[in-house]
């Protein structure tokens, strides 16, 4: 007897790992597929934005989700600058490596240079000799470089001198730490390189620039929109969000996979719309992974201009970015504003022992809770915190991505939406 219960409770052990360790390995397929070369950085280039929104859409499907306007995709418009052909830089004979010592800055035009590089003498933030010198060079055939931590002593100059400056062939910004790529809207006049420090010795001369850009004027992305009905509670929605976009390729070869940003953010959103799909929820749940935040919030501000799901119908918002970490516990963007809802979520971490910290800050508009907020809808904005550094950069992996607190975050999550819920 004592034997078949020890069989029984070994048996039961086995069973509850083998189905959490079959999730985390189903949250790595996501995590590989939303970061693979076929997604392309899941931006415009190479339809990579629209390959990840058909798998969100696809989960949603075999999750048995419901769509809403008998589709899954709300659709629009925006301005996207992309480099889909070459992206060459050379300084003294030497090739550098897209990405990983230097990217062309978002916003950057075509180009096809061969040039000197004139490196701005610091003293021309204080001293009028040297700016008067400074005007009488012929900047239009060179490159003008600069340490990027000057930048905005720059935009204080002068106009003539920033005149002066922006009139070189090319702008070269020398960082000294990391190198940090965004998403363009719009095209400059010249090219910006933004090149690290010991790949650039001060006693470089010469440089070669080759930029293939392409700027998108319509570029057509969507909001991936599904829903569980809530079995009390239909017609009041607790909204789970995240965006599935990232920044895409520098040129053909290297691209940009976003794992912490956002695939994990993705990869939560689809594990808590399979758990409610099995255990259905009292309020109503509405899924929806954002396109084009990187550009600017765009898809959540059109959701909120457009909503398919009324604003005043959503109980609470949790929007989920960078959550492939946890050392050092999660903050609530938005947890100062909503004290009671936070009081909650720190009270559920700590009678549940799940992570080191839950902190708080104010209002932000760092992600797609933003708009949200600002029509009305209460809502947080979780992120982890403490382990890896990698951000808008190609060093974002899913094989580096610890996924330190994913388990504890998805308790954290479940258990504060049951507890408002009551």
């Amino acid at each position: 007897m004592r034997y078949c219960r020890f069989s029984f409770f070994v048996i039961l052990y086995l069973c509850y790992a083998n189905v959490y360790t079959q999730d985390i390995t189903r949250v790595r397929k996501h995590l590989d597929t939303l970061c693979s070369p076929y997604m392309h950085g899941r931006s415009a280039y190479g339809d990579g934005e629209q390959k990840a929104a058909r798998y969100i859409a696809g989960r949603f499907e075999e999750y048995g989700l419901k769509k809403i306007n008998n589709d899954w995709f709300q659709k629009f418009s925006f301005s996207i600058n992309t480099f889909p052909g070459q992206v060459f830089f050379e300084v003294s004979e030497k090739k550098l490596k897209a990405g990983y010592d230097f990217i062309v800055h978002a916003e950057s035009p075509s180009a096809n240079i061969k040039s000197r590089i004139v490196f701005l003498d610091t003293l021309i933030f204080s001293s009028p000799q040297v700016q008067q010198k400074f005007l009488k060079k012929k900047t239009s055939s060179v490159c003008v470089a600069y340490n990027a931590s000057d930048a905005k002593k720059i935009e204080k100059l002068p106009e003539p001198l920033i005149a002066k400056i922006y009139s070189s062939k090319a702008i070269i910004e020398i960082q000294n730490k990391k190198l940090t790529m965004s998403v363009g809207r719009d095209q400059q006049d010249i090219p910006v390189i933004e090149v690290l420090k010991d790949k650039l010795p001060s006693n470089t001369k010469k440089a070669k620039i080759n930029i293939e850009a392409k700027f998108l004027k319509d570029y057509t992305s969507q909001n991936v929109i599904g829903y569980i009905e809530g079995s009390a509670v239909k017609d009041s929605f607790i909204l789970i969000s995240a965006h599935y976009d990232h920044l895409g390729h520098m040129g053909s070869e290297v691209y940009f996979p976003g794992a912490n940003d956002n695939a994990s953010g993705v990869s939560m959103l689809l594990e808590l719309a399979d758990y409610y799909s099995k255990n259905t929820p009292k309020y109503s749940m509405l899924f929806i992974a954002f396109g084009a935040e990187e550009a600017g919030l765009i898809g959540s501000r059109y959701y909120t201009e457009n909503p398919w799901v009324a604003l005043n119908k959503i109980k609470f918002m949790l929007n989920l970015d960078l959550l492939g970490t946890g050392d050092e516990g999660i903050m609530a963007v938005n947890g100062s504003v909503f004290e009671k809802e936070f009081s909650v979520l720190q009270k559920i971490n700590e009678e549940n022992n799940l992570l080191p910290a839950v902190k708080k800050r104010g209002k932000a508009a760092n992600s797609d809770h933003y708009y949200f907020t600002e029509k009305g809808v209460r809502s947080f904005f979780l992120y982890t915190l403490g382990g890896i550094s990698a951000y808008h950069d190609v060093y974002d992996i899913p094989a580096t991505l610890p996924l330190t607190k994913f388990k504890e975050v998805f308790t954290l999550i479940t258990k504060f939406i049951e507890r408002i819920s009551e």
